[in-house]
């Protein structure tokens, strides 16, 4: 904990935050999924392009939410080399999924894109 600092016990709440809203994003971006595979299903049967797209997105917004509850937690609450290595292949683990999640949606690599 940020012993000297007057914002150190607020952060907790700052990375809960984060991470609650990170979480919430994916839930709320499955049930919006859902619903507009459901439409789609009854106009013309293509409802999994739309299902996983629009849940992929979502997914994708969270990662980013929750990369800055990481963030926040190990630069303003336990700045350790530790936290910070773990911080590290965290952020690098989530990329690739990013990237991954992107590619299976959009069919190109992100920097192919035009």
């Amino acid at each position: 904990m940020l012993a000297g600092t007057v914002f150190g016990p607020y952060m907790i709440h700052v990375v809960v935050f984060f991470e609650l809203a990170g979480v919430a994003v994916i839930v709320v971006g499955f049930l919006l999924a859902l619903w507009r595979a459901g439409k789609r299903l009854k106009l013309d049967g293509h409802a999994f392009e739309i299902l996983r797209a629009t849940f992929g997105r979502s997914i994708l917004l969270g990662l980013e939410i929750l990369i800055a509850a990481d963030l926040v937690r190990t630069l303003a609450i336990e700045l350790t080399l530790h936290n910070l290595a773990i911080l590290g292949a965290l952020i690098a683990i989530r990329t690739v999924l990013a990237i991954s999640l992107e590619v299976e949606i959009e069919g190109v690599w992100p920097w192919r894109r035009g």
